[in-house]
This record gives structure tokens, C-alpha cells and sequence, in this order.
């Protein structure tokens, strides 16, 4: 294969000039069943240059959207906590700068760090598990930790579990005594995404959104290479429904747990297309990005 630019395809803009910034995380530190998620941004950034500029469904030319590659964050060698600073001092950058992030992971922790700097939103967690333990192999900052953690900061009210299908007995427990909304992968084959997000849509009001996207909520058929694969998963077209439902109030989405190592490049080609779509998606739908 040739080699490509370091750089997200087409995400050519200046900081300054740009409304969307992309940003790397490459951390895998806390992973528990197959490491490699710190080489997805780069693997990622390749993929996307296999696409043309313009995109046939929505009929917008990516090389249009004023988009900046800020590039990888160091935090390899840190510890959990520390890249969870890291990723939340980069953000706080970006929001104060009234741009939208896209972070690339890395293992899911690293969305702790992206949505402490919102305020009033509404996070979508997309995601297998529902990672919802206080603390896992003494750790409060593992992945497996990541929903528990985004709720102290936003509120379990301000949460939606979307795609679940694993989870430890007494975590999920907890996870409903605390009021948590876990809507399985099971109930959405059951009743249909778009019953589901209508439904969604009526509770959520006006409010923000921060789109939380783990990898391993796809079915493995479509999405091999990620860090903690499950089946019984969504389908990509169940994800772009999500996008294309909430892009109009989205202020930030990341998209973790992609293992480019377990394939032969299919996941990170599909990451790229759905990080494509969804700057699509928030430009078309969000004017005041376009202003």
C-alpha cells in the first residue's frame, strides 16, 4: 500500500479557521482482552484516504467542511488518570474555541477526559458493555470503568446506554438502582432503531449531545478488529440512524476500541466512513457552523 499523509484525509484547515477538530489518543493501558486500540488513530487517518471528497447520499464535499487534524496527544506512557487530563485539557481548548471535537481512540476511557468540559448534555454511550463498575483490578480509571466515571461528571439522568449486551450481575444491578437507561442490543432488534430513537428523541427534548461511540457495539461480522468483540451486535446502518437522528445537536463524538491489529483493516476503514458521516451529518444539520 502507498503511504499517505500523517493527517485525517481532507482535515486540512488551520486551528483557528477550522469548526471541527480532530485528535488523536493512542492509549490502551487498562485494556483487558486484546491490546492494540493505541494504534487506531493512526490506521484510522489511512483508512480515510481511500474515500472521495464528496459524498454521494448526503451530496457535500468533504474538502468544503473546515475541519483540523490537531494530531495525536503524548500519553502513551501515562497513567490512566493522567491521559484522562490530558484529553480533558486538549477538549477544554477546543470547546472554549467554539469548535466541535473528534477524538480518535485509544481504549474508551479517554471519553472521561472529552466530556468533562461540556456543559448540559445529554451523552449517548454506544457501547457492548455497560462498563459501569466503580473500579476494575484497582482501578478506578479503567475502561471498564468509563460509564460509572462519565456519570459522576454529567449525572446517570443525563446518560443513555444504547446497544448493551454485556454486563457483571451486581454491575448492572447497580446500574439500575442508580436509574440508569440501558436500552440492550436485544430490545433494539426487538423493536426497531428508529422506534427506538423516536422514542429516545421525545425524552432527550432540545438538550446536547455528546455521541460516545465504542466499536465493539457492531456486530463483530461488520467490525472484527476491535478490543473487546460480542455478538449479537448492532449493524453500521444502526449507527448512522443514531448520527443522522441527533447530528443536528451534536457538540462532540468520539469513536474508541478499534483493534486494527485483528484484521485485515475492515474496522478501521468502516471508523473512518462513520467519522466522515458524522461531520457530514453536523454540518449539514448545524448552520451555525457553516456561518
Amino acid at each position: 500500500m502507498r503511504e499517505f499523509p500523517s493527517y485525517f484525509a481532507d482535515a486540512e484547515e488551520s486551528f483557528g479557521k477550522s469548526k471541527f477538530v480532530i485528535f488523536g489518543v493512542p492509549y490502551d493501558k487498562t485494556s483487558s482482552f486484546r491490546y492494540g486500540a493505541r494504534l487506531a488513530p493512526r490506521e484510522i487517518r489511512t483508512a480515510s484516504w481511500n474515500f472521495e471528497t464528496f459524498d454521494i447520499s448526503l451530496e457535500i464535499d468533504f474538502s468544503d467542511i473546515p475541519i483540523h487534524d490537531y494530531g495525536d496527544i503524548d500519553v502513551e506512557e501515562k497513567e490512566s488518570r493522567e491521559m484522562i487530563e490530558e484529553v480533558s485539557k486538549l477538549t477544554r481548548k477546543i470547546v472554549e474555541s467554539g469548535k466541535i471535537p473528534v477524538a480518535l481512540g485509544g481504549e474508551h476511557t479517554i471519553s472521561v477526559g472529552a466530556i468533562e468540559n461540556f456543559d448540559d448534555i445529554h451523552v449517548i454511550f454506544l457501547d457492548a458493555h455497560l462498563d459501569f463498575r466503580d473500579e476494575y483490578e484497582n482501578n478506578q480509571y479503567s475502561h471498564a470503568c468509563t460509564l460509572r466515571r462519565i456519570a459522576d461528571r454529567v449525572g446517570v439522568s443525563n446518560i443513555t446506554a444504547l446497544g448493551i449486551r454485556s454486563a457483571e450481575k451486581t454491575e448492572l444491578e447497580e446500574a439500575r438502582k442508580e436509574g440508569l437507561k440501558i436500552i440492550t442490543s436485544r430490545e433494539i432488534r426487538h423493536q426497531g432503531m428508529e422506534n427506538i430513537l423516536k422514542e429516545m428523541s421525545k425524552d432527550l427534548d432540545k438538550q446536547n449531545i455528546y455521541l460516545s461511540l465504542d466499536f465493539d457495539v457492531i456486530d463483530p461480522s461488520h467490525a472484527p478488529g476491535v478490543s473487546t468483540p460480542e455478538p449479537f451486535g448492532l449493524s453500521p446502518e444502526d449507527i448512522i440512524k443514531v448520527i443522522e437522528n441527533f447530528s443536528n445537536r451534536m457538540v462532540g463524538f468520539d469513536l474508541v476500541e478499534v483493534c486494527p491489529t485483528y484484521d485485515m483493516g475492515i474496522t478501521s476503514i468502516l471508523a473512518a466512513k462513520i467519522i466522515r458521516i458524522a461531520i457530514a451529518e453536523m454540518w449539514k444539520k448545524q448552520p451555525l457552523y457553516r456561518g
